[in-house]
């Protein structure tokens, strides 16, 4: 069984505090001129950001030498994909109201649907993935494999949300810089790893 740190009950406070904070905006009719719009669009950010902050564990890690980080990977990849789900529920329930044929036709007239329709497909795998019992069933390396999909999907929500917006792409853009600094970091400690292999093999 996962030990329970005490940060984590307040990194899952928090982890909810968005959904509360639309909830709360729901109730009292202060999500603007166009609620739907406000819940899609900040149901997909936050998904965004919770991927993002996944992905950024591990080099925290390995930078500062904080291993207890890890704890809280499989916590915000989880919370990266409920907040998928809600955003992807806003579109299907509040925005077109289980009008499949229409969806349909939304999806081949606009690309940047198409992208965040694939980025939640790659982050099912992840999710169903993600139990202790799970990584055992696949075995650590190919669990690690199947999650680096992770990347992929971020990619494509970034994708998402610059087609989305079109104009003012600054938001995306930082999105983008930060996950290619993420992938930069990720690729210079893997080849650091190799080269120290290499170097030692050598020395035997």
């Amino acid at each position: 069984m996962a030990r329970l740190t005490p940060l984590k009950p307040a990194v899952f406070a928090a982890s909810l505090a968005p959904l509360a904070w639309l909830a709360w905006g729901a109730a009292r009719g202060a999500l603007g001129a166009n609620p739907i719009e406000t819940i899609t669009h900040e149901t997909g950010t936050w998904t965004l950001r919770f991927l993002v902050a996944t992905l950024a564990v591990t080099p925290l890690r390995r930078l500062s030498g904080r291993n207890e980080l890890i704890r809280y990977r499989r916590m915000l990849g989880l919370f990266a994909f409920f907040y998928a789900c809600l955003h992807l529920l806003t579109y299907v329930w509040l925005d077109q109201f289980f009008d499949w044929a229409g969806m349909v036709k939304d999806v081949a007239k606009r690309p940047f649907i198409t992208a965040g329709l694939s980025a939640f497909a790659l982050l099912v795998p992840l999710a169903v993935t993600s139990t202790a019992g799970m990584i055992r069933r696949l075995g650590g390396r190919a669990w690690r494999r199947l999650h680096r999909l992770a990347y992929a999907a971020a990619a494509m929500g970034v994708v998402h949300y610059w087609w989305l917006v079109k104009a003012d792409t600054r938001r995306p853009r930082n999105y983008a810089v930060i996950l290619a600094a993420l992938l930069l970091i990720r690729l210079w400690v893997y080849a650091k790893a190799r080269l120290s292999s290499r170097f030692e093999s050598q020395r035997t």
